[in-house]
């Protein structure tokens, strides 16, 4: 069996590698893909694992405040928790966008416990701002 591909997961999105196989991402890089993927994926989204993912995108059509600032921080330290237990979670932040009304960037502050490197990820989020008029 290659060495390579224990403790290796696929690659996401799924891609390929430069010899034609699955792209495989080995320690870091595959708990950030995780992570991306926790919060990316809406519960319910997965029909075999309905509770799987994180409840920020009930937040799609919020206003990008503070209330829904720390609604989303919130949900993001729940869903990782549950989630991810290769990873210690220190810090979420949310912070608003100054140029563009309906961006909030989601700052993760975590360590990673196999290694003990502390590590930072941040994913953006996107609301629908109201129409006006």
């Amino acid at each position: 069996m290659n060495d390579e591909f224990i403790g290796s997961g696929w690659a996401f999105p799924i891609r390929t590698d430069p010899t034609g196989g699955i792209a495989l991402v080995t320690h870091q890089r595959e708990i950030e893909e995780s992570i991306r993927l926790i919060l990316g994926t809406a519960p319910g989204e997965r029909p075999m694992r309905p509770e799987f993912g994180c409840h920020i995108h009930d937040e799609i059509f919020s206003a990008a405040d503070a209330a829904t600032a720390g609604r989303i921080a919130a949900d993001v330290r729940t869903a990782l928790r549950r989630w991810e237990p290769r990873i210690e979670l220190h810090d979420v932040a949310v912070t608003l966008d100054p140029d563009e009304p309906a961006l909030l960037y989601v700052d993760v502050r975590y360590t990673i416990r196999s290694t003990n490197e502390p590590r930072n990820l941040v994913f953006p989020f996107y609301t629908i701002p109201a129409e006006v008029g």
